[in-house]
């Protein structure tokens, strides 16, 4: 689950897991793999380093308890 931000300044968590596409059309938009579509704050790279955080953080809590 990552965090973002709508324009009107509240904040949403969104699953990554159901991520299709990030794209800039120059507001970030994110696309998911159920047709939704959810515009946010954060621009495209800062979306991706949300989601490559997250992915670290489920492989490191996978290797402890392995």
């Amino acid at each position: 689950m990552i965090r973002l931000t709508r324009f009107n300044g509240s904040v949403f968590v969104l699953n990554c897991e159901l991520i299709e596409m990030v794209e800039a059309t120059p507001d970030t938009v994110i696309s998911t793999i159920n047709g939704k579509k959810y515009t946010c704050l954060e621009n495209v790279d800062k979306v991706i380093e949300e989601i490559v955080e997250y992915k670290g953080k489920i492989q490191l809590v996978s290797r402890l308890h392995q």
